[in-house]
């Protein structure tokens, strides 16, 4: 196939391009280079330099594809309000006029990079009144060292459980509201357009050539800047909200399965799938996991310290994948984490 690949030279983008060419396809590779996310903007041969914001720039690269594979966003939390114009202008608009292109250009096929945040919190349920979803965690609890996720009614701590695709989208922030705002521009698009779309909801990715030390970079990237510097990781609250952290590796698998996948899917359709690890961990055993492989292993400090806006816990099921991709992540976090202690990262 001939694939159109956004953010190719990104930490995840690129991943999905070696999975690509590995499994015989052709790309053409488009990237913005923005310098919150390259600290060398230099485009490597082939790769097409272009603002993602303007529609006449896709219609040149829209010859003769077949998938397109939209990898490109501006990422971080968005902790402010301030950040909501920079996330719709790039993630929003940026989806918005690609897929008018597409159209244009006889397109009609799309695997979309979405991402977890757009749950917010995930499943949870209460021994009274089942599964409930807790409201925002108030900030005189988190002050007092209260972190946990409480029943609405009755206040009672909950058992944290799987989130699946059908649960309600719920952003907590600036990034979370453009990545859910992008899953409804494309599953609009596979209606009017009659295209087809697979959304892949990315859990907590790690991995070689993860940016270092950038908004770009995730919580084990920070662990592991902290420990080569001499320091302990720093772990917020008390360590123990769940995440799932999965490789880049496993990742651009599944892209490639993805893109297979919805080059014969029926049109007009949109499947969101979560793609995970499948092995859920806290993040105070992220930060172990990550001392473990590292030349100074040191002792994760648990702070207490909390942001607010940040969920409790999010813990994803991997079973639709599996079911529709065949895909089941390969490495473990619990061989990940250390191997990614002293892999190659981006500067």
């Amino acid at each position: 196939m001939r694939v159109l690949l956004t953010g190719s030279a990104g930490f995840i983008g690129s991943a999905v391009d070696r999975a690509l060419v590995a499994d015989g396809h052709e790309l053409v590779r488009v990237d913005a280079l923005l310098p919150t996310a390259h600290h060398d903007p230099t485009p490597d041969a082939g790769t097409h330099v272009l603002d993602v914001r303007d529609a006449d720039n896709w219609r040149s690269l829209m010859d003769g594809i077949d998938v397109v594979c939209h990898q490109a966003a501006v990422v971080g939390a968005g902790t402010t309000t301030a950040d909501l114009p920079l996330y719709a202008a790039h993630n929003d608009l940026g989806t918005a006029a690609l897929l008018a292109a597409a159209t244009e250009a006889g397109v009609r096929r799309l695997v979309l990079a979405s991402s977890m945040v757009v749950y917010g919190e995930g499943a949870y349920a209460c021994d009274r009144h089942g599964q409930v979803m807790p409201p925002v965690r108030a900030p005189d609890a988190l002050a007092a060292g209260d972190f946990s996720a409480r029943c609405p009614d009755c206040r009672a701590p909950l058992t944290s459980r799987l989130v699946h695709e059908d649960a309600p989208l719920a952003p907590r922030n600036a990034y979370a509201a453009s990545k859910a705002a992008q899953e409804h521009y494309a599953q609009a698009w596979a209606r009017q357009a009659d295209a087809a779309v697979v959304a892949l909801r990315y859990h907590n990715v790690y991995g070689p050539g993860m940016p270092r030390d950038t908004p770009y970079s995730g919580v084990a990237a920070m662990f592991r800047s902290s420990l080569e510097r001499g320091e302990p990781p720093r772990v917020f609250e008390d360590g123990q909200q769940q995440r799932d952290f999965v490789h880049v590796d496993d990742v651009a698998r599944a892209n490639v399965l993805a893109a297979v996948a919805v080059a014969t899917a029926a049109p007009g359709t949109f499947r969101a799938l979560n793609v995970a690890s499948g092995h859920p961990v806290t993040i105070a055993e992220v930060a172990t996991l990550v001392a473990r492989g590292a030349v100074c292993p040191l002792a994760p400090v648990i702070t207490g310290e909390y942001r607010l806006g940040d969920v409790r816990h999010v813990v994803a099921s991997p079973e639709r994948a599996a079911a529709e991709l065949g895909f089941r992540a390969e490495v473990d976090p619990d061989t990940g984490l250390p191997a990614f202690a002293t892999a190659p990262l981006r500067d």
